[in-house]
């Protein structure tokens, strides 16, 4: 029988690439203690281990204990508490946590991605409770990540992330993205939605999500074409890593003028 080992694992293509994009981030929090002596297997798990650039890091009772405590602070641990106790009430009784993160450089597929998933749902696996994704603002139970992220077997562009919507001062809602920044490409701003634009918006920006996850790239002042929206929409990078609202640089998609105004 051919050993495990010698098997290529299947690609996972990045179809629309283009060269020149920014460095994908990882940051993903597994809690529990999780048993490194169970075997790791590539086929099963899909997975070559941690990809160049990606570092895994142990925090415990002894290790900087306060880095665990850390990520049960705040407005998204006080909404978990809040939605799901049982959940809430798991991770809090970890005493230890294992933390994934770290950039690679702008890859032609997302093997890099199938790896760390994989890795993920092996952590899970050897005594994880859960996974926190801070860049999508989402708490993982383990059997929510297996049928959403891992089951398939493939890349699940659009599970990894997430679309907000915020009322605007004017009334109108703001549809916003975060997650893309694990692609190395910017999440999606689009303000001053209004109620008949709502679901011709969702559908935009979810055709941008994957276009983007898959390593295409949007220039400046590229127009949108859409029936349900109005003509003469365009496409503007703004922002930065440091805006608190993406963690990541974002395309803002601006009405025309005529319609509602540059935001």
């Amino acid at each position: 029988m051919e050993n495990e080992t010698s098997l290529p694992l299947a690609d996972w293509p990045r179809p629309q690439f283009a060269a020149g994009g920014n460095n994908p981030f990882l940051f993903y929090v597994v809690f529990g203690r999780v048993d490194f002596a169970q075997p790791l297997s590539r086929i099963a798990y899909r997975t070559e281990g941690i990809p160049e650039g990606v570092e895994l890091m142990g925090y415990s009772p002894t290790v900087h204990p306060d880095v665990v405590s850390g990520f049960r602070s705040g407005f998204l641990w006080d909404r978990l508490i809040s939605t799901d106790p049982e959940l809430a009430a798991q991770i809090a009784a970890q005493d230890s946590c294992l933390v994934i993160r770290g950039e690679v450089d702008d890859p032609p597929t997302l093997n890099y991605f199938r790896d760390v998933s994989g890795l993920l749902t092996f952590c899970l696996d050897a005594g994880g409770v859960a996974i926190y994704d801070p860049q999508m603002f989402k708490w993982w139970r383990p059997s929510e990540w297996r049928a959403r992220a891992f089951d398939s077997g493939q890349s699940a562009l659009h599970e990894h992330v997430v679309t907000l919507v915020s009322e605007d001062a004017d009334g109108t809602e703001w549809y916003h993205t975060r997650g893309l920044r694990k692609f190395g490409r910017p999440d999606i701003s689009v303000h001053r939605v209004r109620a008949e634009h709502r679901t011709a918006i969702v559908e935009l920006i979810n055709r941008f999500i994957e276009l983007l996850a898959s390593g295409g790239r949007v220039p400046d002042g590229q127009e949108i074409r859409m029936h349900a929206l109005p003509a003469g929409m365009t496409c503007w990078r703004k922002g930065s890593s440091d805006d608190p609202d993406f963690n990541n640089e974002h395309i803002e998609i601006v009405w025309p003028d005529s319609q509602v105004g540059h935001p």
